[in-house]
């Protein structure tokens, strides 16, 4: 079965909104093995919704459209639905009920503009909302499968896995299959060179297929697989990923939904270690990701945001001279920042950053994006160097993550 999903509202194309139901929806097809070819975003408009469900019919067996089944006179789903199918609109009892009883239960009296909300499509199969007023509807006409839903995503959630995927699922009876997806998550190293250690594999894809995504400074790997089961396409799955984890080592830091601060913090609980944080142009990032991590509070002791000179005097006893000498930007600072940190934090390891995130403050001998991290332990402390390139978010992000990435690399090196 191939799917297209068509998102309706103004709403959605000004940026007002992110599309939540899309992702939705593509994970659970995606579960049930139904291929979502195409995904299409049309704003409150008859014309061009018809343009694009006309456009979905003819490239997709099952067309899932969300959105404008509310009470005003924007809200024209079903009725170009409707009207692309010549169907006719019709006042459905059920739903006239439900909608009478839902502001009956509220002491409220019901406008009578939600009497267009009872209308439906002639022939359609009624979905019952159990949050809202507007119900949903599934349509089957030439062969093609037609779902409507509310767009409010609690509304419309509950109405898919209730209603609509026992029917999917019914549909596709004895064929049906699932599509799995593995993520694996990289840091450390470019989207190019990742997929050149592992070119081959991308060359020779069948099933399972691998693709590339790089969001905020990481590389992702999706391996997806299709199979008749989800343990048929896990195994498929986990063949690849043994290859490529082979070739890529640590550089992988986790997989699906592991954060590389959740990975941190586990290897500092199972190690026993205490960490403490020194941020400048982070700004307190790096703690808060760290602390965003249940019972890190045994591990993580200490952060502090020095961010004027003098903070960064008087509570890591940062020298004036070495501030004087090579600024608050530069290795020397970086590392009496990261033993500062340490000694006031009495831990075992720390990390600090002080760079120049933007987009000010940039000279020719200090640009913007450049950014100094340090590590120390007990018997040692280093700094590197980095140039970020991008705005002032992507650079303080890219800083975090370099800093959570040495301590990483760090403890997955750690002997006691």
């Amino acid at each position: 079965m191939r799917a297209e999903l068509i998102s309706t509202g103004t709403e959605l194309l000004l940026g007002q909104i992110l599309n939540t139901n899309a992702r939705f929806l593509g994970q659970r097809l995606a579960k049930m093995g139904i291929n979502v070819y195409f995904q299409t975003t049309v704003g409150d408009n008859p014309v061009r919704l018809a343009e694009a469900f006309n456009i979905a019919l003819k490239r997709a067996d099952l067309v899932i459209v969300t959105g404008g089944l509310g009470p005003t006179s924007d809200d024209l789903t079903k009725e170009t639905v409707a009207e692309v199918l010549e169907l006719k609109m019709l006042i459905n009892e059920r739903a006239m009920t439900h909608i009478e009883e839902f502001f009956k239960l509220r002491g409220r009296n019901m406008p009578e503009a939600n009497r267009k909300q009872a209308l439906i499509p002639e022939g359609a199969t009624l979905i019952p909302n159990k949050v809202g007023t507007a119900p949903g509807m599934i349509i089957e006409k030439n062969g093609k499968i037609i779902v409507i839903l509310p767009g409010p995503p609690v509304e419309m959630e509950p109405m898919f896995t209730g209603t609509v995927e026992p029917y999917l699922r019914k549909k596709e009876g004895k064929e049906r299959s699932v599509i799995v997806s593995r993520v694996l998550r990289i840091l450390g190293m470019g989207e190019s060179s990742v997929e050149e250690r592992i070119k081959d594999l991308v060359d020779g894809q069948t099933n399972p297929t691998i693709a590339f995504l790089a969001p905020r400074g990481e590389v992702l790997v999706r391996i997806t697989a299709k199979a008749a089961t989800e343990a048929a396409a896990g195994k498929m799955i986990t063949k690849v990923e043994k290859e490529i984890r082979k070739r890529l080592g640590d550089y992988i830091y986790g997989a699906d939904d592991d954060s590389l601060e959740k990975v941190v913090a586990g290897l500092l609980k199972k190690y026993g270690l205490t960490v403490s944080v020194a941020e400048s142009c982070t700004g307190g990032l790096i703690a808060k990701r760290l602390t965003d991590i249940p019972g890190v509070s045994e591990n993580f002791l200490y952060g502090v945001v020095t961010y004027s000179n003098e903070s960064k005097i008087n509570l890591l006893g940062v020298s004036p001279e070495v501030l004087e000498k090579h600024g608050a930007v530069s290795e020397e600072t970086a590392l009496e920042m990261v033993r500062g940190v340490r000694q006031a934090g009495g831990t075992d390891i720390a990390v600090s950053v002080t760079g120049i995130a933007g987009p000010g403050g940039g000279t020719p001998q200090k640009p913007v994006g450049l950014v100094y991290i340090a590590f120390a332990d007990r018997n040692t402390a280093i700094v590197q160097r980095y140039l970020f390139t991008g705005d002032r978010e992507v650079i303080r992000w890219q800083s975090a993550n370099v800093a959570l990435n040495m301590l990483r690399k760090y403890l997955l090196m750690y002997k006691g």
